[in-house]
C-alpha cells in the first residue's frame, strides 16, 4: 500500500480511490474522461493547519498530478490546485467587496497543464468562482444563473495596483494562466 492509498484508508477516501486512483496508473474511468473532475480531499490531507499537515496535501496532489501526466489525457488538460480559505493566515491584500457576503483573503491558486505558462504570477482579482468562469468560458457554457459571481466581468487594472480592479466588482476567468496557442484553441 503506497502513502496515498494509506490516507485515502484512514481518511475515508476510500471513493477517490476507486474512482481516481485505479490499478495500473490509469487515472480517469470512461465515464469522467472528457468532464470535469473535482477532488476534495478529506480534513486529514486538506492542509488545514487546524486538521492536517502541508506535506500530507502536498503527497495527496503530487498522487493525482502524476497519474494524470501519465496517462493519455494529460495533452487537454488544466489541474487547478487551490485551498478553500486562507487558514487563519493574515493577509494584507486587496479583499474585493464582490457582494453581500463579501470576499475571503488571498489563497494559493497553481496551474498545473502543458498550456500553463510555467513560472507565471497572475495579479488579477480572482476566486473560487474563477474556476467556473474558466470551465464556462473553455466549453462556451452560460453563466449558472444572473445573478451568480461568474457574470462578473473580467478585472481591468487600476492605474494604483495591479490587483485592485477599476471596474469592481471583478473577477477574471484565469485565461492569463496558459498558452493555447495562436489559434486560441482551449482545451477542450
Amino acid at each position: 500500500m503506497n502513502v496515498v492509498e494509506e490516507i485515502a484508508r484512514i481518511s475515508g477516501q476510500e471513493k477517490i480511490s476507486g474512482r481516481f486512483f485505479l490499478a495500473g496508473n490509469e487515472c480517469f474511468a470512461p465515464e469522467i474522461s472528457r468532464a470535469v473532475s473535482v477532488v476534495k480531499p478529506s480534513g486529514y490531507v486538506d492542509g488545514h493547519p487546524a486538521s492536517s499537515k502541508l506535506d500530507l496535501f502536498e503527497s495527496f496532489t503530487e498522487k493525482i498530478v502524476d497519474m494524470v501526466k501519465s496517462s493519455p489525457y494529460w495533452a487537454n488538460t488544466v489541474i487547478f490546485i487551490t485551498f478553500d480559505e486562507g487558514g487563519g493566515y493574515y493577509d494584507s491584500g486587496y479583499i474585493q467587496p464582490l457582494d453581500f457576503f463579501g470576499d475571503g483573503t488571498r489563497i494559493p491558486l497553481i496551474v498545473v497543464s502543458p498550456f500553463a505558462m510555467g513560472g507565471h504570477i497572475s495579479h488579477a482579482y480572482a476566486d473560487h468562482v474563477s474556476i467556473l468562469k474558466f470551465i464556462e468560458r473553455n466549453w462556451d457554457l452560460p453563466p449558472v444563473t444572473t445573478r451568480s459571481r461568474d457574470n462578473f466581468p473580467n478585472p481591468m487594472p487600476s492605474a494604483a495596483s495591479a490587483y485592485v480592479p477599476s471596474n469592481r466588482p471583478a473577477l477574471d476567468d484565469l485565461f492569463d494562466f496558459f498558452n493555447f496557442g495562436s489559434a486560441q484553441t482551449a482545451v477542450k
